[in-house]
């Protein structure tokens, strides 16, 4: 961007500058360096300017020993201002006299007016116009040719050139010394604007032809190696500064803090986000795009917070340090400082790296997920004991609504999600997050050991704790299944493993002593007394269920609803094992349509009852209507088909459970039997591919495979080659 003259004056505070009351009036070497060397006196204040910068800097010259005035007098007799291009000097021409207004003359400032005013272009151009008067430029190009220069006039103009430095070097060092005003801002903006003019004109030097006279003593400058290594110490003095300075922070969030590492950190990194944003906001502007300011400051501020932070790492902190430490490091810095939107374009976050390496930072990190892990285990085995100690008083659980409730599962829930949420904010990574998760699953694994030694009392409270459990249980199964992408594939097989066998261990305590009772009209069913009709096997079963379900009036709905679904799966397995026990022989005809005739009501009436007593598993109202439909049939090539379609809903269906299906049809011969299963065997690997139902007939126990060299006609009432009871 453009870069425009400044015509204000650079303040100076003489407090901090002593020796710079005299810039104006140097009178020989030593002043000079004192003037330079104020910063080792003082090195809070201008260390920025210390040894490196006075021998970065071109040695005084013998022209010093005299007065300022005196020298720059003799030079401006000597010296004959040459034609300047584009510059031209207007003709006074004779105008009307007005008393009012009376004619403005045109001031030229010298070098040291120049300075006075801040001027540091037009001061620097000065100087320029004067080496090359002194040094001709004629001589940049001719081979051979030597100019013969004054030795006075180059010490005056080295003495000049060191006394402009010094100017630059003040303005560049007052950067962050007050609130930016435009005046600040605008002598900022000459400096960087004559330090390009010199640096250009360093490389003219450099670039002069061979045999060219030399270069002057005080060439190369090289400002920009200076003004970067000024730029390091201005860096390092406000670091240094901001660990002991109070004023400027606010009490709550830094005089609260409950150690002096933490203070020292939050300061540090205060005065970080200050200055860095002071330069994109006002400093940025000062500079060309070349000098990369922003990413400049930032790389050196990153720097030098890395070095402090990697010291205190590496000193042994204690859990707290450690863990505020890592929230700096992981957290505030990367995300409310780096990318904050003032500096979003300015500076390059990849080129920084992190503040401390990958070593220290994996210490600090296992530090903390220790302790952290030790703490949440601890608190899940207090949380375990309390409510085991609630089970064994006798105390039945609270009602919520009217249900059972335990609040084990809330507890240990939020507990997690504010271990989890603290873990991602000081580690900054979901991943090493999910490691405190371990302490769920062995959570859950205690907590399956002492709900299954529970539920074998005989306490009056029991059945009231199982029913409060469930809903427990329930919850922590949708928490795993809600986090399904964000816990590890390892952790949530455990856990849900886990889990499975709670809702075993929880809905089996009710789901037993059912089965128990019905046990006895199970055995009636597909035997001769079913099919002829003489009893109401199935009603009198759900009879007996629907008598059981009246105790569940204080278990939650959401557990009803899988209590259903258990025992719709459980009575539909029971029926289909008692199906393929081989007990009957279906021997033609009518006796096939009229099993399966009573199959399908069997069925209608299950569904029903369960479908509208609250099971979500529709599914199961399609197994019995399927199996009766190959009981119905008597073509083989039909029974084949619906035989394949079949294995097609039901990929578990073992040739076992078929030849179990199939040696209820008595007139059907082996041949049609190999037939069957010859198809079946060639057209199953397609069959399976787009299925979604679960597992039905895995659960379903199926008798040996049926012996196709035995009689083909068996009447019904006969035993046949079956599984024992």
């Amino acid at each position: 961007m453009p870069f425009g003259n400044t015509h204000k004056k650079l303040k100076i505070n003489y407090s901090e500058y002593p020796d710079l009351r005299q810039h104006n009036n140097l009178r020989d070497k030593e002043t000079m360096d004192n003037v330079i060397k104020t910063g080792d006196d003082n090195p809070e204040e201008v260390g920025v300017l210390g040894p490196d910068l006075v021998a970065a800097m071109v040695n005084l010259s013998p022209a010093m020993q005299g007065s300022p005035k005196t020298v720059h007098g003799k030079f401006k007799k000597k010296l004959k201002m040459p034609k300047i291009s584009g510059f031209v000097r207007r003709p006074r021409s004779p105008k009307p006299r007005v008393e009012s207004n009376p004619p403005q003359t045109e001031v030229i400032m010298d070098f040291l007016e120049n300075l006075k005013e801040n001027r540091l272009v037009e001061a620097c151009q000065q100087l320029l116009l004067r080496e090359d008067q002194l040094f001709g430029q004629e001589t940049m190009t001719v081979e051979g040719l030597v100019q013969v220069c004054n030795e006075d006039d180059k010490d005056t103009l080295q003495k000049d050139y060191e006394t402009l430095l010094l100017h630059l070097w003040m303005a560049v060092h007052t950067t962050f010394s007050s609130t930016p005003s435009g005046e600040h801002l605008e002598i900022l903006r000459s400096a960087v604007e004559t330090i390009t003019l010199l640096e250009e004109k360093d490389q003219q030097w450099e670039g002069r032809p061979e045999g060219s006279s030399e270069a002057p003593v005080w060439r190369p400058h090289q400002c920009r190696l200076i003004h970067d290594t000024l730029l390091k110490k201005m860096v390092d003095s406000q670091m240094r500064n901001a660990t002991v300075e109070e004023d400027n922070i606010s009490v709550s969030s830094v005089d609260n803090l409950s150690t002096s590492m933490k203070r020292e950190v939050c300061r540090m990194g205060k005065r970080l986000k200050e200055d860095i944003l002071r330069v994109a906001r006002d400093i940025r502007d000062c500079y060309p795009p070349d000098f990369d300011v922003c990413n400049l400051y930032v790389r050196l501020y990153h720097q030098k917070f890395s070095a402090r932070l990697t010291e205190l790492a590496r000193s042994g902190l204690d859990v707290d340090d450690c863990n505020y430490l890592l929230c700096w490091v992981n957290n505030y810095y990367p995300n409310d400082i780096l990318k904050h939107k003032d500096l979003e374009g300015h500076i390059n976050m990849e080129s920084l790296g992190t503040l401390l390496s990958e070593k220290d930072l994996t210490t600090l990190e296992e530090q903390y997920l220790l302790q952290k892990e030790s703490k949440v285990g601890t608190w899940f085995s207090k949380a375990l004991s309390k409510e085991e100690e609630g089970w064994l008083s006798g105390k039945s659980p609270e009602l919520i609504d009217g249900y059972c409730f335990c609040p084990l599962a809330i507890d240990v829930i939020q507990a997690v999600d504010g271990a989890m949420r603290e873990a991602r904010t000081i580690l900054g990574s979901e991943a090493k997050a999910q490691r405190i998760l371990r302490q769920l699953d062995s959570f859950l694994i205690s907590y399956k050991s002492s709900l299954e030694e529970f539920v074998k009392r005989t306490g009056e409270n029991t059945q009231a704790v199982v029913k409060a459990n469930l809903v427990s249980i329930e919850q922590f199964r949708d928490f795993i299944v809600g986090r399904e992408e964000s816990i590890p594939e390892e952790i949530r097989t455990s856990c849900m493993s886990t889990l499975a066998d709670l809702r075993d261990c929880g809905y089996g305590y009710f789901t037993g002593p059912i089965h128990e009772e019905l046990r006895v009209q199970y055995h009636r069913l597909w035997t001769q007394a079913w099919f002829t009709g003489g009893q109401m096997v199935l009603d009198e079963i759900l009879g007996t269920l629907e008598r059981h379900m009246q105790q569940f009036t204080d278990l939650k709905p959401i557990c009803v609803e899988e209590l259903l679904g258990r025992l719709h799966m459980e009575m539909m397995v029971e029926y289909v094992k008692r199906m393929m026990k081989r007990k009957m022989r279906l021997k033609d005809k009518e006796q096939q349509e009229a099993a399966a005739t009573l199959l399908a009501e069997d069925s209608s009436k299950l569904s029903t009852y369960f479908i509208e007593a609250g099971s979500k598993i529709c599914w199961l109202s399609e197994v019995l209507p399927k199996m009766a439909e190959v009981v119905r049939l008597q073509d083989p090539g039909s029974i084949q088909l619906e035989i394949v379609t079949l294995a097609r809903d039901f990929p578990d269906l073992s040739w076992r459970h078929i030849s179990a299906l199939l040696s209820l049809k008595a007139n059907l011969s082996i041949a049609d039997v190999r037939s069957i299963k010859e198809s079946l065997v060639e057209n199953r690997p397609t069959v399976t591919t787009c299925n979604t139902i679960p597992p039905f007939f895995s659960k379903v126990p199926a008798g040996r495979t049926w012996n196709m060299c035995r009689p083909a006609c068996i009447c019904y009432g006969r035993r046949g080659y079956s599984s024992q009871d």
